[in-house]
């Protein structure tokens, strides 16, 4: 039974209107979402989480609280700006094998899917899964026309019970959004929809067959990079049929050098790939971890392309900017970069001159290390908390980016000793920039400049005239606002204030005085009823502004 403090926690969490359209969706009610929270508090309790969990206890409860929450796990592993590092560790063992479906579950998904058409596509399925994950299990089948395949089946309902978590954790995260201090480095409800987002590109297998498609197509003129080929006429949004391909996972560095292959060259190429997939193509995989990539006869494969990263031609410009001031070293250059790539930058309330500054305390601090040891990650988040403390709010899609970077860093750590991804970013964007096209860029900036300065030096000798002729008449009026003046004029205007006031008690002070020698007037406590109001008034506003005084110091 729930207690009565639960029930009190489950009307704050949601009220009426919460997750109207997520229940609409799903078909999943009020109820169903209070047991769910139940169920949450409970294996909260069980865990004993108000005593502390250590790394490996916050990831077992992770494990015990469901699919929703294994993911949500999987992503803060890669962020070390929300959670100690010791913890990113942990939570890292989560994106290994998940208990499998049993096997007759899976038979019974695909013959519910496909009904009559099961025996007329597949001739045969292993029973052993490739790989089980929260998410999705992937077996080794054989098509009736030979091709050996890869079948990727969604574990049933698993798009509700994370709908239904992610409706509670979006709740929850609301709330306790309110006690969070403005400047705060991590936005919760940015985290919780991000987990959203990822949620439904990755439940959705037309979506990842669709990006199978559009990432091979990209990449079609890259010898070296490869994807599974999707067989869109089998594939629905919970079943996913693609090429099966069996390959060295990228960071067994033993089994590659075995076979012969240049650790180096894979890191090197791997790398300038990722740069060509954010800069130029603006549609990178946003998950590239040791799993998701393997080495077969000669080309880079990527696996799970279910959460893969957008950018548009402006992002993967004003990125460009950002990663070219990181590389220079150049505090000011990354705040206009960092402005123009915001999507909610008020200039008025940025405190420029602070912003670069501490721009450059991070550059600076990097920069005393050598290029090969330098943490991207750490020096990426950085530069992200450091905006949102700024009141420059970037868009979801450069924590995406910079998740990305991290990740496939740390896959290759091993193979690229020497130098890391900012360098090989800035090489490959050297190497592709056309140099005619930015001579020709800069040459219509130039005359543009040019026409404008000299339209507004005409403007200005034809204004200026005006004025000397009204100042000759006599006719010259001026009006003038002080920029950047706000505050002092309010504190001027508070201590202009607290004078004027201060002026009426002792006129009421000394009134009061003048009338209590008066005989005959009516008498209070001793005094006149008149000089007892005055008196009280002055006191009452010597009151007023000693708190103001103390309220404002």
């Amino acid at each position: 039974m729930a207690s009565k403090s639960d029930n009190t926690l489950l009307t704050r969490l949601f009220p009426d209107d919460s997750g109207e359209n997520i229940r609409e969706k799903y078909g999943f009610t009020r109820k169903t979402r209070y047991k769910r929270l139940h169920e949450i508090i409970s294996l909260l309790r069980k865990h004993e989480v108000t005593k502390g969990l250590s790394p490996d206890q916050f990831c077992d409860l992770l494990v015990d609280l469901g699919p929703s929450f294994i993911k949500l796990g999987q992503m803060l592993s890669l962020r070390s700006e929300i959670l100690p590092q010791s913890y990113c560790e942990a939570l890292a063992r989560l994106q290994a094998q998940c208990d499998p479906m049993p096997f007759n579950q899976v038979q019974e998904v695909l013959q519910d899917i496909y009904g009559e058409r099961f025996s007329q596509i597949f001739k045969e399925i292993d029973p052993v899964p490739l790989g089980s994950a929260s998410l999705a299990q992937v077996h080794k089948a054989v098509l009736v026309t030979g091709e050996t395949v890869a079948v990727k089946v969604r574990r049933p309902d698993v798009r509700v019970t994370m709908a239904q978590d992610i409706d509670v954790l979006r709740s929850i995260a609301k709330r306790l959004d309110r006690f969070m201090a403005e400047g705060q480095m991590v936005d919760l409800r940015q985290v919780v929809e991000e987990l959203s987002d990822t949620v439904e590109e990755e439940t959705d297998f037309l979506k990842e067959a669709a990006n199978l498609f559009e990432f091979a197509q990209l990449n079609a003129d890259v010898k070296f990079i490869d994807c599974p080929k999707p067989f869109m006429e089998y594939c629905t949004d919970s079943v996913l049929v693609m090429e099966y391909v069996q390959g060295i996972p990228i960071d067994d560095s033993r089994a590659l050098k075995a076979a012969g292959y240049d650790l180096e060259e894979i890191g090197q190429k791997a790398l300038d790939n990722y740069a060509a997939q954010i800069l130029d193509h603006g549609f990178f995989h946003a998950d590239p971890h040791p799993g998701n990539i393997i080495i077969r006869e000669g080309k880079i494969v990527y696996l799970d392309l279910g959460m893969m990263g957008r950018l548009s031609a402006r992002d993967r410009q004003c990125f460009q900017k950002i990663i070219e001031a990181v590389g220079q070293k150049n505090g000011s250059k990354l705040k206009d970069a960092l402005i123009s790539y915001s999507v909610d930058a008020d200039l008025r309330r940025i405190d420029h001159t602070r912003l670069v500054a501490e721009l450059d305390a991070v550059l600076d601090r990097y920069g005393t290390v050598d290029v090969a040891d330098i943490d991207v990650g750490s020096l990426l988040m950085d530069i992200v908390a450091l905006t949102r403390q700024c009141k420059v709010t970037l868009p979801s899609s450069v924590t995406q980016v910079a998740r990305g970077i991290v990740t496939m860093e740390g896959t290759l750590a091993e193979y690229i000793a020497n130098c890391n991804i900012i360098t090989i970013i800035n090489d490959h964007i050297m190497r592709d920039r056309d140099v005619a096209k930015d001579a020709e860029h800069l040459a219509k900036e130039l005359m543009v400049s040019l026409y404008a300065a000299t339209k507004g030096l005409s403007n200005a000798a034809e204004y200026s005239g005006e004025v000397l002729r009204m100042m000759s008449r006599g006719q010259m009026k001026m009006n003038m606002e002080l920029m950047g003046s706000v505050e002092p004029l309010k504190r001027l205007s508070r201590i202009i204030n607290r004078f004027t006031m201060s002026l009426v008690v002792a006129g009421l002070l000394v009134g009061a005085s003048l009338i209590f020698s008066v005989q005959g007037l009516p008498q209070f406590m001793g005094m006149p009823v008149l000089s007892f109001i005055m008196y009280l008034c002055a006191l009452v506003i010597f009151i007023v502004i000693l708190v103001d005084i103390y309220r404002k110091s």
